[in-house]
């Protein structure tokens, strides 16, 4: 029997892995998910689930659904990529991390059956998620989508609500290049019969989305036309209280939520459009248990990396937003913050839209330009070089902790310090 950190370096070595490598990895059939369905004999059909996808707000979406459901009680699977410390991270049940020993026993059994497959990691990744949440017996499972939807591993699952949070440009070698085209690409996980949420009303998508229901025979809502957040507030127990309104008519004046991103204004319509579909379909989701569960979210699942603050003076804060519309957010949040200077500790992959993010960034900030130990990473030099087309200045450093240490030491007590850019960058620092 292998080692657990035999295992993952099977894992993360030998399986084609996106992180690591790109879209190289990508597996563009479903081929390799339907072949591990067969050979573990089918079991996401054992639990009930429901499927999100989006460009931004996927993760949390998923996560406050996740704590809602755990909050009434239901034994909840949670499914999510990418992990920021540790690979269990993507499993869980009722908030608690997949243990090592399961891991490495389904991943065994996988090389016992010496099957012919050869998947990506995070192929044999969801195989796994599945086979677990059949043994755990749970009730429901959050699925997030990895990457689009059509063609993502997850994609073989029924739920009882499909969910799309958004549409905006991220992976356009994969995905496509303009926005109905990613649209079409996410509504891949519609399917007959099963109602859908889509999260926020666009132009250039809702028709996407509307005659794809329409051809598969499917009910659609869009959340954002009937719930609205109305104005939102820090609260001193460290979380944010939000106004929501459904249909002109305040539903929740103080609802609470222990992410503190001002992007989870977005979400909150999502989740409780999504939750009174699941009502309307037997689900037993009291006010209570809603209300719970978004003020727990964090803490009941463990989300990490969304505003989150790590310290304070100099106040510290990481954030995973990395394309156009994630950054866009942040640097309206980091506008709306008190400091006296802002120091911004950044890296980037290549295959990101890099000048989009650039230009949005503020102009009155020290940067520290570094990469985040994976091979996809772009050199802080070249990152640099970029940004200083955009006005942005700063000094380079080769590791991730070392940006973090000089950025640290640089600022005083009312400062703001700020680290993001990428996913990677946010996992090495927490």
């Amino acid at each position: 029997m292998r080692t657990y950190s035999e295992i993952l370096d099977f894992l993360y070595g030998q399986l084609p892995m996106f992180q690591r490598t790109g879209p190289a990895a990508y597996k563009d059939n479903l081929d390799n998910t339907i072949l591990l369905d067969e050979l573990f004999n089918h079991p996401h059909r054992a639990f009930k689930t429901i499927h999100v996808a989006g460009t931004n707000g996927k993760g949390s979406v998923s996560h406050m659904l996740a704590s809602i459901f755990q909050e009434a009680g239901y034994k909840t699977g949670l499914y999510t990529s990418p992990h920021l410390k540790d690979f269990r991270e993507r499993i869980r049940v009722n908030g608690e991390m997949i243990s090592k020993e399961a891991v490495v026993r389904f991943t065994e059994s996988f090389l016992e059956k010496d099957s012919k497959i050869e998947p990506s990691f995070f192929e044999l990744t969801v195989s796994m998620a599945f086979d677990y949440f059949r043994a755990m017996q749970v009730d429901i499972a959050i699925i997030e989508v990895g990457l689009g939807g059509r063609l993502d591993s997850t994609n073989i699952i029924t739920p009882e609500v499909s969910v799309i949070t958004n549409i905006s440009f991220d992976h356009k070698s994969l995905l496509g290049n303009t926005l109905p085209l990613i649209a079409a690409e996410k509504a891949g996980i519609i399917k007959k019969g099963i109602p859908v949420v889509i999260g926020e009303t666009h132009p250039e998508t809702s028709s996407v989305f509307l005659e794809t229901a329409k051809r598969i025979q499917t009910n659609l809502s869009f959340a954002d036309q009937e719930y609205h957040t109305d104005n939102r507030i820090l609260i001193p127990d460290g979380k944010q209280s939000l106004c929501i309104s459904r249909n002109q008519t305040v539903v929740f004046p103080d609802l609470k939520l222990d992410l503190l991103g001002i992007y989870q204004r977005y979400n909150v319509p999502t989740v409780l459009k999504t939750i009174e579909t699941l009502k309307e379909l037997g689900w037993n989701l009291s006010n209570e248990a809603i209300l719970k569960g978004l003020a727990n979210a964090s803490k009941n699942t463990g989300l990490m990396g969304r505003w989150q603050i790590i310290g304070n003076n100099p106040l510290t804060i990481c954030d995973t937003g990395h394309n156009q519309a994630g950054i866009q957010l942040v640097v309206e949040q980091i506008n709306q913050t008190s400091w006296e200077q802002l120091h911004i500790v950044i890296g980037m992959v290549n295959d990101k839209d890099q000048n989009e993010v650039l230009a949005l960034l503020p102009k009155n900030a020290h940067y520290y330009f570094t990469k985040a130990a994976l091979p996809r990473a772009t050199e802080p030099e070249e990152l640099a070089n970029k940004a200083s087309r955009h006005g942005l200045k700063g000094s380079c450093y080769p590791t991730v902790h070392q940006a973090f240490h000089a950025a640290q030491e640089n600022a005083g007590k009312n400062d703001l310090v700020f680290i993001g850019g990428s996913t990677f960058v946010v996992a090495e620092i927490l």
